[in-house]
């Protein structure tokens, strides 16, 4: 393999990672989010507060992942953008409605707190479904069919599920006493939705998309590939068996549950990844197809060699500080100068 080959794939390689980081730590603050109407008010404080040091970071990765379809994969940038304009622009709406309702809640009067609430959880279903409608639409080839339609529909409706998991299981790491224990509810009514909209979209990909039918049922793929649903199943299982006994939560494994589903991410991001190699946009362009100049590339990898190690030492430095349990929010007096 030659550098010019390599160069392609491993811009691709960088933009997974970040886009699958992205919806993971993403993913939990905007579970979170969904999740806010069905707390208390003193609830909802803790909620928020055990996002707060996080959520606006998390959304680097998606700057970055996006960042580099457009400079190293130009061609696949106009393609896919062109395609998802109105998902997209749906999705930045409900993000600037998160960012706006997370500042202005801590600020407003008690009367109107209630409003920014629930501008912040609107805020973060309409992002989650816009994401799962453009999951769906990457996934079927930017087909307007009307079964690559319903699939869409169906990826966009059962995202929430996923990311309220998520959201759950983050909430049980970081909460406690009631609070705690309604997100294991919660974790309880979402995860079979959860399971049965990972299988239901895991036998309708290769239906909709022959790419991915070739690349998971030929022989001998289709045994070295089954690792990757067996591990997911005992996962799901992992997560399911911690939510059925509240007192292996309170001795301290309720981690489990937000691992499983992290886990879980992670294995169907890589058999996604597997299932559309070598395309960046399926049935269409190719990842060398798609990618800059060469010349470009040496450019852009300078770059990429800076930023892409301060946000991951940022990211892991973040966490480190922030981590172990939510803290009750406080608001600070406004001072008048005399």
């Amino acid at each position: 393999m030659t550098w010019q080959t390599f160069l392609p794939l491993l811009f691709m390689g960088v933009m997974g990672l970040a886009l699958m980081i992205y919806v993971v730590l993403d993913g939990y603050d905007l579970g979170v989010g969904i999740l806010l109407p069905l707390a208390t008010d003193a609830e909802k404080d803790i909620m928020v507060s055990s996002i707060g040091p996080f959520w606006d970071a998390n959304e680097t990765w998606l700057v970055l992942g996006i960042g580099v379809l457009l400079v190293a994969f130009p061609k696949a940038h106009g393609v896919v953008l062109s395609a998802l304009y109105l998902p997209v622009a749906v999705m930045l709406i409900g993000l600037t409605l998160r960012g706006v309702s997370f500042d202005f809640r801590v600020k407003a009067r008690d009367s109107h707190k209630t409003f920014w609430n629930w501008l912040f959880a609107i805020g973060s279903l309409l992002a989650t479904m816009a994401q799962g409608w453009m999951l769906g639409s990457y996934l079927t080839g930017f087909d307007y069919g009307l079964w690559s339609l319903l699939f869409t529909v169906g990826i966009a409706l059962t995202l929430p599920t996923a990311y309220a998991m998520l959201g759950a299981g983050w909430l049980i790491m970081k909460t406690w006493d009631e609070l705690q224990l309604k997100a294991v509810k919660w974790a309880r009514a979402v995860i079979w939705p959860m399971g049965l909209a990972l299988v239901g979209i895991s036998m309708a990909t290769p239906l909709v998309s022959q790419t991915v039918f070739d690349k998971w049922f030929a022989l001998p793929q289709i045994i070295g590939l089954l690792p990757i649903p067996l591990a997911c199943a005992a996962a799901f299982y992992a997560a399911l068996h911690v939510l059925m006994k509240p007192k292996v939560v309170a001795a301290g494994y309720g981690w489990v549950v937000f691992a499983s589903t992290v886990l879980i991410f992670l294995l169907a991001f890589l058999g996604l990844a597997y299932s559309i190699y070598p395309f960046i946009v399926i049935n269409k362009l190719t990842v060398w197809q798609a990618a800059s100049a060469p010349a470009s590339l040496v450019v852009i990898l300078v770059g990429v060699a800076i930023s892409l190690p301060a946000i991951i030492a940022y990211t892991i430095f973040m966490y480190k500080v922030f981590w172990g349990r939510a803290e009750t929010l406080s608001y600070a007096a406004a001072v008048t100068p005399p």
